[in-house]
């Protein structure tokens, strides 16, 4: 089945250019470097440590893994690739020249061919769930450890694989071991054919997030930029149809809290610019982080147009609604605002983080709302209290402290794979 497989991607492989053509309309780095993606790999080197993590979500749950990696294995050198010019720029700011970067190549049987031999890799990590078949039977017939890492599987991605079974099963078949983020994880994998004894319940990488040293001090100056005494909310990672919901909430929070400020964080880059237009458009006066605009108290909404500083932007608000929930999206990362206390919201599609939106909603560290009014009522609820907005924000933080601990036991597992 992957002999048909790799036939109808190399079909397929002249829309993908295509399609990177159409994206790079709005995101010109998608029109770069394209000859990494048949393979073109722009480094020569050799037993290199490979880690691919396809976009930014999984480049941050990668950050502390890849840090600890460096630190026990000085004299590996180490690559690691994406998929997404997002994901790419979230690896150049968290470590500059101190990894290899580069685009993984498509799954077509010669673009992996080149690409490793080019790489010579003793080893490859794949964050989450990235399944491969060409890539995965290449590393197998090399004899190259293969570790798929803070592994989750929803059920209706499950399902998915199920409809392609004896792909699914020789793809699987080729993993050496798999860390999955929770029992549930595991057991999916298992149906799809893992075998018992090659998967691990390590827990979830996110939990190991590390808030970086200078955050205090740029959350202070961010926050006297904006006003120390107004109330701020934000909205993060949005999709489209988010921004509306979250503009129209912020319509009625200032209704009782005239001088809120609402920050707006698109998730993908080649959205800001419209996003930016919606704002106006609904009567708002905007600033937007990427030209430095002053945040002066007109200012109704702060546009958080630049990448890789939501962790600063979530550092001075009041309360977090976390997106991709009102979209059938499946949620987003809700542990960036829960590892600073800060109390969170999210839509009811949460099924991409099923097992942490769980744990959170039990522990009472998030709420869930089922439409925009609801969004309203319950923002400004946070900021109208700020002990019971204290009350949930130290809840959510205590989910993240006590589930701690996937690192030891995924760089264990590294460990014990590469000293065999």
């Amino acid at each position: 089945m992957r002999y048909l497989y790799s036939f109808l991607f190399y079909l397929l492989l002249p829309f993908m250019f295509l399609r990177l053509l159409w994206r790079s309309r709005r995101t010109p780095e998608y029109r770069r470097r394209w000859g990494e993606r048949l393979g073109f790999c722009p480094y020569f080197l050799n037993n290199a440590i490979w880690i691919h993590a396809v976009s930014v979500g999984e480049t941050i749950a990668a950050v502390p893994l890849i840090k600890e990696i460096k630190a026990r294995y000085p004299n590996s050198p180490i690559l690691i690739t994406n998929m997404t010019p997002t994901g790419a720029a979230r690896v150049k700011a968290a470590f500059g020249d101190k990894v290899f970067q580069a685009y993984v190549p498509y799954d077509a049987p010669d673009c992996i061919a080149r690409f490793l031999k080019r790489v010579n890799p003793k080893i490859l990590i794949v964050m989450e769930t990235e399944l491969w078949p060409n890539l995965f039977a290449a590393c197998k017939k090399r004899n190259i450890p293969l570790i798929i890492m803070n592994a989750r599987l929803s059920a209706k991605s499950a399902n998915g694989y199920q409809s392609i079974a004896p792909l699914t099963r020789e793809l699987l078949q080729s993993v050496t071991v798999l860390a999955s983020q929770g029992y549930a994880d595991a057991e999916r994998f298992i149906q799809l054919g893992m075998s018992e004894e090659k998967v691990k319940v390590t827990g979830n990488l996110k939990f190991d997030l590390e808030l970086p040293q200078d955050l205090a001090t740029k959350s202070e100056i961010l926050k006297n930029q904006i006003g120390k005494d107004r109330q701020v909310w934000i909205a993060a990672s949005t999709h489209p149809t988010e921004e509306e919901i979250a503009l129209v909430a912020h319509k009625k929070i200032r209704e009782k809290h005239p001088n809120a400020l609402l920050i707006l964080v698109p998730r993908h880059p080649d959205r800001f610019d419209s996003v930016a237009q919606l704002i106006k458009q609904n009567g708002f006066n905007i600033a937007r982080r990427s030209l430095s605009e002053p945040c002066v108290s007109e200012i109704d909404v702060y546009l958080g147009d630049t990448m890789g500083e939501l962790l600063l932007l979530y550092s001075v608000c009041d309360v977090a609604f976390v997106a991709g929930s009102f979209a059938k999206i499946g949620g987003h990362n809700m542990l960036e605002p829960a590892a600073m206390g800060i109390p969170i919201l999210t839509g009811p599609q949460l099924f991409n983080f099923a097992e942490i939106s769980n744990m959170l909603l039990s522990a009472r560290g998030m709420l869930k709302v089922q439409n925009v009014d609801e969004l309203a009522e319950e923002v400004t609820k946070f900021l109208v209290d700020k002990n019971y907005c204290d009350f949930i924000g130290k809840n959510a933080l205590s989910v993240v402290d006590a589930n701690r601990g996937a690192l030891k036991k995924q760089m264990d597992l590294i460990h014990s794979v590469l000293s065999n």
